[in-house]
């Protein structure tokens, strides 16, 4: 306030060319450097002086400001005071404003080792403007005003002190903690120096989280990674928001907490919201093909796909542990990540059969394939953990179906071998005659099974059939052929009550045993089952006379069906909103643990898991989210109970 203040006293007039008090003038670096000294020279007495660049050294000598930009405050500093001292020198009186005479701008200049007057005022206004970002990103960087707030025994971490601290923010194990701290801010290293004036504020940051031990102690984990690199403890100290964002990630986030030390660079994207906001399809199959132009081995290609997959998982993830992200926008991304990793597993399984068969260049097989997703691949609302449910279908000479069944496998074979980053889980289970059928069919094959041995759950499955890799053309003439199939001109009784009845028996065996089911997020009462089924059954039904229907997301046929009259605004309004609440805990339980599979479709018990996922989702206390999602699902429920078994 005080500089402001300072700067709105200078006379317009003169605002641009005081040496003094103008903006990234000598007053800028004084503030900076004075700014520093109060809040941090309280315990640290080796920058306690009263003389601007005896300080400044000190400041960067002790890790409070980087190397480069005390050389550069230094530099501009001693080069302003010359060119004040230089103004008072002409008439032997104080002056603190660049002259505006031509003749008395070329003497200060030739006194400065300039040519003429031009050369003197374009250097001072490239100075003033590298000082005022410098003060900028310094005195107003987020660390300064956290660290001023606090005592100065905090400040210091002495033991005595930091231990009781510790306790009374909300540290279960504060001579852990103790231990953690002596780990990360012993030595003399610039790490611990930087460290030892992050931490006091960090401390507090994890408590903000419902976790602040094991904030602390991933923080630990990625610091004794990232060893001596210089760039990370320099971004958590001069990257505005990039040291509290992470604090807060590492306490809410086990996941998070045991992913981001493998992709460090990931750090960086919490200084901005555009770097954290999801990736289109279209710049990840851009990025994909940049990536494949230097890999030729399958292997390699794979596993490409796959990196860029987890990569914008994790960012996704983050994103969302940060409130940045709702469960549209969440499914919507990591739908963009599988699709990317199956399109590279289609140009890996292509170069993988063109090897097999030993051929001398590199053509491929003579014969079009693609791959159909399904399920939430094929609805764009894929969950951190789902499976990829696709099929495959080829076009071609008769003599190709062998190159097409190898192609097929080896996209199968090279999602799961491939190390690295983790694999994608892909299911073909929804095939033509299931497991024992063959992996991939022909246009006419499908059409011929369709027609003639198709159960009503299997085109059920196709109205979230979506071409997500290999020939789009392809692809779209699968997606004309199955049109008529799964938008029914008509939907009689028989196949109605067949649904419902498969609905039911998913219901009483899918849910494990000792689950109670409205623990269940996926196929519990009101869960995003029970909504997804409904939307479901309304394309069935409705989709032949509605094209609007004819879509592949459950929020999409929803709001549709609303649209359309086929439900009621609060039917549609109690589904949405009990599917988007399934969907959200869903996504937050896998952040917040980590965990896979069957465990990440339940609620968790463990209370500390639910304040994490609380946390994630922007509530104060687990009861809140819980409270809001039995609302959602109990109104979800009892539209299902009406709209999908036609009861009440």
């Amino acid at each position: 306030a005080m500089r402001a203040r300072v700067e709105a006293h200078i006379p317009t007039a003169q605002r641009d060319r005081h040496i003094k008090l103008g903006a990234g003038g000598l007053r800028d670096v004084e503030f900076t450097v004075q700014l520093l000294q109060l809040v941090h020279g309280r315990v640290d007495t080796t920058i306690r002086s009263a003389t601007t660049t005896t300080a400044l050294a000190s400041l960067s000598e002790g890790g409070y400001i980087s190397r480069p930009d005390a050389a550069r405050l230094d530099h501009h500093y001693r080069w302003l005071r010359c060119l004040e001292h230089r103004a008072q020198l002409v008439r032997l009186r104080r002056a603190a404003v660049l002259p505006t005479r031509e003749d008395d701008l070329r003497r200060l200049a030739r006194s400065l080792g300039l040519p003429d007057a031009a050369a003197l005022t374009d250097t001072f206004a490239q100075v003033r403007r590298e000082v005022r970002e410098l003060h900028q990103d310094i005195f107003y960087r987020p660390l300064l005003p956290a660290a001023a707030q606090l005592a100065a025994d905090d400040i210091s971490l002495a033991p005595e002190a930091a231990r009781t601290r510790l306790a009374s923010i909300g540290y279960r194990d504060p001579a852990g903690a103790l231990r953690h701290i002596s780990a990360l801010t012993e030595g003399t290293s610039r790490r611990a120096a930087i460290a030892r004036q992050l931490l006091p504020v960090m401390l507090g940051w994890f408590a903000e989280g419902p976790e602040p031990d094991a904030g602390l102690l991933a923080f630990r984990v990625l610091s004794e990674k990232m060893g001596a690199t210089s760039w990370y403890m320099r971004t958590l100290r001069d990257g505005g928001p990039v040291a509290h964002r992470l604090a807060l990630i590492l306490s809410r986030s086990r996941f998070l907490a045991r992913d981001i030390p493998e992709l460090p660079e990931s750090i960086a994207w919490l200084g901005d919201d555009a770097e954290l906001a999801p990736r289109s399809a279209a710049a990840l199959r851009g990025e994909l093909d940049a990536l494949l132009e230097r890999r030729s081995r399958p292997e390699e290609i794979a596993g490409a796909g796959r990196w860029l997959r987890w990569r914008e998982v994790l960012r996704t993830a983050m994103a969302q542990a940060l409130g940045l992200l709702g469960p549209e926008e969440v499914a919507g991304a990591v739908s963009n990540a599988v699709e990317c990793a199956v399109e590279a597993g289609v140009r890996a399984a292509r170069c993988a059969v063109v090897a097999e068969k030993n051929e001398a260049d590199s053509s491929h097989p003579d014969f079009s394939f693609a791959v159909i997703g399904l399920g939430s691949l094929g609805g764009r609302e894929c969950g951190y953990t789902s499976d990829a449910d696709v099929i495959f279908v080829w076009d071609g000479p008769e003599e190709a179906a062998g190159d097409a069944d190898a192609l097929a496998r080896a996209f199968m074979r090279l999602e799961q071998e491939v190390g690295g980053a983790p694999p994608l889980a892909v299911d073909t289970d929804m095939r033509p005659e299931g497991r024992s059928g063959v992996l991939a069919r022909t246009l006419d094959s499908y059409g011929e099974y369709y027609r003639s041995w198709a159960e009503p759950w299997e085109f059920q499955a196709l109205l979230r059939a979506r071409v997500v890799g290999g020939d789009r053309e392809l692809g779209e003439r699968f997606l004309e052929l199955i049109a008529p199939l799964r938008y029914p001109a008509h939907w009689d009784e028989a196949r109605r009550t067949a649904i419902r009845l498969m609905k039911i028996r998913v219901e009483k065996e899918r849910i494990p045993g000792g689950v109670a089911p409205a623990s269940h997020l996926k196929l519990g009462p009101g869960g995003s089952a029970d909504v997804e089924w409904t939307a479901q059954l309304l394309q069935l039904e409705h989709a032949a006379a509605y094209p609007q229907l004819r879509v592949t997301g459950t929020g999409e046929a929803l709001r549709a069906a609303g649209a359309a009259g086929l439900i009621t605004a609060d039917e549609e309004h109690a589904l949405v909103e009990g599917w988007q609440a399934a969907s959200a805990l869903r996504q937050a339980a896998f952040v917040a643990t980590g965990r896979t599979g069957s465990a990440a479709q339940v609620i968790p018990r463990d209370p500390r898991e639910r304040e994490r996922m609380a946390a994630i989702l922007g509530a104060e206390h687990a009861s809140d989210i819980l409270d809001r999602r039995a609302r959602a699902a109990r109104h979800a429920r009892a539209a299902v109970e009406h709209v999908f078994y036609g009861r009440g």
